[in-house]
């Protein structure tokens, strides 16, 4: 027996999952952390990582080693994507964090992001036609599913944290602005010339804006407990009439709605636009909730490659 730690240090959260490995392959999760270290704010158009997220993140890492140390005999696969992938300052951040924490970090292209996201789900769900859109804190992933396999990888610049920022999203919403960043999301969608065979098929969630709209849809309609969304459906006019409220809404007002984490308030908005603008382009009839994604298919091929 054995034990398998994944750190996913994402541009808005740092998340860890540790397995234990049997002698069969098989695996069982045995912990499970997260902390909102947004690594990308205050990026800016010069695309550097700020000293206050750069220690926030640090403190982060260690306070989550010293939670997985004791699992031994362990492998740990560290992993990051958006933010540190696009950062100006990437080698200084990453020397550093390997200087500090000892941890070395791998950074995902985004193509190599879209398709762990892709394995993440179709070993987890039955997945034979649909568009995969994972909203991360300074980039998209979509992948195209036909017949169970992907058709393309593509990661797009933009997410909830820069779509933020960028837009001055943070507060109230301004119809303004909100225009602006759908004009924005949409000129990117342009660039997918198979987005139109898309059409008419569901849309498979990930990401940490996209898992806060199924839990508050969940605690809408009393469901008993609004943590469990994988594999949970809502039609299309019920994410608009979601988005459409937040849109109303202060950030002050949006802190207080259960099954919104406090700490995301500020990025709803801009955390949901990629998906409302995906299925107006789709006319697509629904989403389907995953909890599965790149740590899951980092997992699975691990895993694969130690069977064999």
């Amino acid at each position: 027996m054995s034990y398998l730690a994944i750190v996913d240090l994402g541009s808005n959260s740092l998340r860890v999952v540790v397995e234990e490995i049997h002698d069969d392959g098989t695996h069982d999760e045995i912990m499970r952390e997260k902390q909102d270290t947004r690594i990308a704010q205050g990026m800016g158009e010069e695309l550097l990582l700020k000293e206050e997220p750069i220690m926030r993140t640090i403190r982060a890492l260690k306070a989550f080693q010293k939670l997985y140390a004791h699992y031994q005999p362990l492998t740990v696969k560290a992993i990051t994507t958006a933010a540190v992938r696009m950062a100006h300052n990437q080698a200084m951040f990453l020397s550093r964090v390997a200087q500090e924490t000892g941890i070395m970090f791998e950074v995902l292209t985004g193509d190599q992001e879209a398709y762990y996201d892709y394995l993440g789900v179709v070993t987890t769900l039955d997945v034979q036609n649909a568009t995969i859109l994972d909203t991360g804190g300074a980039s998209v992933e979509l992948i195209p599913v036909a017949g169970g396999r992907h058709l393309a990888t593509v990661s797009l610049p933009f997410g909830a944290v820069s779509l933020s920022e960028r837009f001055h999203l943070e507060n109230q919403a301004q119809l303004n602005d909100i225009s602006a960043a759908c004009g924005y999301i949409l000129s990117q969608y342009a660039t997918l010339p198979w987005l139109a065979h898309q059409k008419g098929l569901p849309v498979i969630l990930l990401g940490g804006a996209n898992r806060s709209l199924a839990r508050m849809s969940r605690q809408q309609f009393g469901e008993e407990n609004i943590e469990q969304i994988h594999g949970y459906e809502l039609p299309f006019e019920t994410v608009e009439l979601i988005f459409d409220a937040l849109c109303q809404l202060s950030r002050y007002e949006r802190e207080n709605i259960v099954g919104l984490e406090k700490s995301r308030a500020d990025i709803i908005v801009s955390g949901l636009l990629p998906l409302v603008n995906l299925m107006r382009t789709l006319q697509s009839p629904k989403v389907i909730f995953s909890e599965s994604g790149v740590r899951e298919g980092i997992i699975a091929e691990l895993l694969s490659y130690r069977h064999e």
